[in-house]
């Protein structure tokens, strides 16, 4: 055993020697969505919303949100004061700073702490009106809201939800968390590139929704998602930069 005392050294001096042969970082490559959200995207009308202070308090301090409440009239459809009944989606987009292992990652994690008991994941393929398609994530999640209608007692009720995401890094779409990671790791290594990744998604409420007199079906939740993802994504993505 004594003869092999060297080898350990040698191993380890030859793993931290490899480290500067690695490629020098350049730049940050920027993520290929635009921050800025429209006033309008279809028939959605977007009102800009700030984030949450868990939201702030979590991740880095450099991490950028652009937030917005979107709502577009029920055709045909008025409540006891004559106004039109919208139908409410919510969108999200966290664009990672220089920390991204701080900055975004999977919704999975952080939803339990907004309510949602997730009951099932797909990933349907969404096709743009360009041509170019790309796979999201489809969450079905059960989210426990406070009852702000009783403000004497801390009650909940549960809403069935519907939530599509997606990243978009600088050159790549993905709907992988694992998959962003690994890009990252390769992209550092091959490419001495590190990329600036965006975590963008929808979600609305189906079943009995509050407002709504009629129950909307799943079915038309998801249609509505997927029209409005779809038509947001063509164009608050710059595709021309996207090649993989």
């Amino acid at each position: 055993m004594k003869s092999k005392s060297w080898l350990l050294p040698l191993i380890l001096g030859s793993a931290l020697s490899a480290i500067y042969f690695l490629p020098e970082v350049g730049a940050v490559a920027q993520s290929a969505v635009n921050m800025d959200l429209p006033g309008r995207s279809g028939i959605w009308t977007m009102e800009g919303q700030a984030p949450s202070k868990a939201e702030i308090g979590t991740l880095a301090p450099d991490t950028q949100f652009s937030k917005a409440m979107c709502l577009a009239a029920r055709p045909g459809e008025t409540n006891l004061d004559g106004q039109l009944v919208p139908d409410v989606l919510h969108l999200s987009i966290v664009l990672s700073g220089s920390d991204i292992n701080n900055s975004i990652h999977r919704p999975e994690r952080c939803m339990p702490a907004q309510g949602h008991n997730i009951l099932s994941s797909t990933e349907p393929t969404l096709k743009l009106a360009n041509g170019r398609e790309f796979a999201a994530r489809r969450l079905v999640s059960l989210q426990a809201v406070r009852d702000m209608a009783n403000k004497e007692r801390e009650e909940y009720v549960k809403h069935n939800c519907l939530t599509y995401y997606f990243f978009v890094g600088h050159d790549r779409v993905t709907n992988d968390h694992l998959s962003r990671t690994f890009i990252d790791i390769k992209d550092r290594l091959v490419r001495g590139m590190d990329q600036r990744w965006a975590y963008a998604s929808v979600s609305m409420w189906y079943g009995k929704v509050p407002w709504i007199e009629a129950e909307v079906t799943e079915a038309e939740a998801d249609a509505k998602l997927r029209k409005f993802l779809t038509e947001f994504a063509e164009k608050q993505i710059n595709w021309d930069q996207i090649t993989r």
